[in-house]
């Protein structure tokens, strides 16, 4: 697909977007930009509006202010049932009967979207479902559940997958199942956004983040620009932690911690300055080094402590 004036990088693209409830903003000045070919992670505590901006991108809630474009073109009311056609979604819990099979489920599907049996095919083999077709969907464990209903969402052949919790409730087999198909989907061409309460399962799967707090973009890159946002503490080891602790706290907050001394805040030359001030002060030195930083840490920090 080529927007208005040539090839774009971005699958998504939305400017200022908005949604209202009662007087109260949901979700306020989001600019998204997604990138074509990536796995999106979107990421923010409960009632951060990461749901709410989903449902927008489908069209199944029109936003206050603001504009959406999907691969270029705006969604609108002219341009929203072709734009629609080439994505595939899963919000909530998978759209399945539960009283048929998973074989007539997809059938249904292919009537109501008009497909072929060769599209519907691919899409259950793409899950690796084909096994399970003949069995009645309520037998299904969450995990199948939610492979068929990847499977309806892929059926059409979308160029966007946007799915909402997608392993929400399963167990450790069926979180890499559904990580392994995503990172599939991203190479296949596929651009995925995703939205997961699962920090650690984003980080190995997400190749681009966005990260709301209260309705508003917190932060939005890789991995690595998000961690380049936070400075880790530093950790001198010294065997005299309480008198270092004693002299540092005259000009930098400090606590002693182990058989270190904690400093937070402090970038390479804060650093060395301190320690050539204890060196100074005949502190001996045993080793100078940043603490581990998980992509949680900088999460808890962007969000306030609040967690997902």
């Amino acid at each position: 697909m080529v927007g208005h004036g040539g090839p774009v990088a971005e699958m998504i693209t939305t400017h200022d977007l908005g949604k209202t409830y009662g007087g109260r903003a949901v979700v306020e000045g989001l600019d998204l930009r997604v990138p074509k070919g990536c796995v999106y992670g979107f990421l923010g505590p409960n009632g951060s509006g990461k749901s709410t901006t989903m449902k927008m991108l489908l069209s199944l809630v029109r936003p206050t202010t603001g504009e959406i474009r999907i691969m270029g073109r705006p969604m609108r009311r002219s341009t929203r049932r072709e734009l629609l056609g080439h994505i595939g979604s899963l919000i909530e819990s998978p759209p399945a009967y539960g009283h048929l099979t998973g074989r007539e489920n997809m059938r249904l599907v292919q009537r109501l979207l008009e497909l072929n049996d060769d599209q519907v095919v691919r899409a259950v083999h793409t899950v690796r479902l084909h096994d399970h077709l003949d069995k009645r969907v309520r037998d299904y464990s969450l995990g199948m559940k939610q492979r068929l209903g990847i499977a309806m969402a892929l059926a059409r052949e979308p160029r966007l997958l946007i799915l909402d919790e997608p392993t929400n409730g399963l167990d450790p087999a069926g979180i890499d199942e559904i990580r392994r198909l995503l990172k599939q989907l991203a190479d296949g061409g596929i651009t995925v956004m995703v939205s997961s309460h699962l920090l650690d399962e984003i980080d190995r799967t997400a190749t681009v983040l966005g990260i709301l707090g209260n309705g508003r973009m917190l932060f939005q890159g890789t991995r690595d620009q998000l961690l380049a946002r936070s400075t880790p503490d530093v950790l001198i080891d010294t065997p005299e932690p309480q008198r270092a602790a004693a002299l540092t706290a005259q000009w930098h907050p400090t606590r002693v911690d182990g058989e270190a001394v904690r400093l937070s805040g402090l970038d390479h030359k804060g650093t060395a300055g301190v320690v050539s001030r204890l060196v100074r002060d005949g502190i001996d030195i045993y080793g100078v080094r940043r603490d581990a930083q998980s992509l949680e840490d900088v999460f808890m920090d962007l969000t306030g402590g609040r967690g997902l």
